[in-house]
């Protein structure tokens, strides 16, 4: 099992690079930054310098409001500067933060318009690495122009780089079967979804491009509630319960939900959040949903936890202690710190 961890930035560059370098030499797998308050791609060159081993990435971007050039032309002098290390991770958002945060026009349905993007982006990768011609034609996107003076050249010993896509729907899981090289799936999540219902929809999308399943990486970003003191677990939990709350109040993730028998809560956690009442949101999940929907357990308790519930689901793990708070980020640190202790038996999962 690879392990991930997903930081958002600091509030100085030497402050990212001093966290980038302890993840690294505590053996993380892969460093991630979300679009979550911050850039997603402008860490990555700190991410860059300062790493050796773990792989860098964005988790995830939005993909929409960025040309598949604008996207191409970062992942390639990302992917160039880490040394190959760099790994792309590409999200839709939902409709409301496309049109009202990001004045990016939303596609119905989104879907398709993610498939050409991908598609594209793939196409402007090859000419990038052999100069293929440009020539992709699309419904929304086309890429058909680009002279030397435009084109980065080839990487060496690199010919790609590699398209995580964010997935909670059966189109989107299908899509990273068919065209990506992994599937990031949303923190609301179980493993009896992904065993119902993300798995299949990535094997029929690699069906359909004649790829192996076990070609696809599985990379779940599960809540972790846990601590080395009860003072540590209670706070963890409070956390986590709020973090929950605020994701089931999202009407696109209502499938999780209602895969549970939980659609009435997430009704309910959708008309608070409508009236900006999240002081009360928390206090609707449940214990039972906190056991559904994160690893629950001390520090020591957590690879046998890890085993008993995504051994054979999933091969890498990208661990969430809590929101992307500003005022969380030294909390967080010292759990992916502390968590160290016990990495090497979590990677020991298959």
């Amino acid at each position: 099992m690879k392990i991930e961890a997903t930081i958002t930035a600091p509030p100085t560059i030497e402050a990212l690079a001093r966290h980038a370098r302890e993840l690294d030499e505590l053996g993380y797998d892969t460093i991630l930054v979300p679009e979550a308050g911050h850039d997603p791609y402008l860490p990555q060159m700190i991410l860059a310098e300062h790493t050796r081993r773990a792989r860098i990435g964005t988790g995830i971007a939005i993909s929409f409001p960025r040309s598949p050039f604008v996207t191409a032309q970062m992942a390639w002098d990302l992917q160039r500067f880490s040394r190959g290390r760099f790994v792309l991770g590409l999200g839709t958002q939902v409709k409301g933060h496309n049109e009202r945060r990001y004045s990016t026009p939303w596609p119905s349905p989104p879907g398709p318009r993610l498939r050409e993007y991908v598609l594209c982006l793939k196409a402007i990768f090859r000419h990038f690495s052999t100069g293929e011609p440009p020539q992709f034609k699309g419904k929304h996107y086309q890429f058909t122009l680009c002279n030397p003076f435009f084109n980065p050249g080839p990487i060496e010993g690199i010919e790609t780089v590699p398209i995580y896509i964010a997935a909670v729907n059966q189109y989107n899981c299908r899509l990273a079967g068919e065209l990506g090289d992994g599937v990031r799936m949303h923190p609301l999540n179980s493993p009896a979804y992904i065993r119902d219902v993300i798995r299949p929809a990535v094997a029929e999308g690699a069906a359909r491009a004649g790829r192996r399943l076990e070609d696809i990486d599985f990379a779940i970003n599960p809540f972790f509630v846990t601590g080395t003191t009860e003072e540590e677990f209670q706070e963890s939990k409070r956390l986590i319960r709020k973090h929950i709350s605020f994701y089931a109040a999202t009407r696109t993730y209502s499938a999780v939900m209602e895969h549970h028998g939980l659609g009435e809560v997430c009704a309910e956690l959708v008309r608070l959040s409508q009236a900006g009442r999240w002081d009360e949101m928390p206090a609707l999940v449940s214990d039972e949903m906190l056991e559904t929907f994160a690893i629950v357990g001390l520090r020591e308790e957590l690879p046998a936890k890890l085993a008993a519930r995504y051994a054979g689901l999933v091969s890498s793990v990208n661990v969430v202690f809590g929101p992307p708070y500003a005022e969380l980020q030294e909390r967080q640190r010292r759990q992916f710190i502390s968590l160290g202790a016990v990495l090497p038996e979590l990677k020991k999962v298959a």
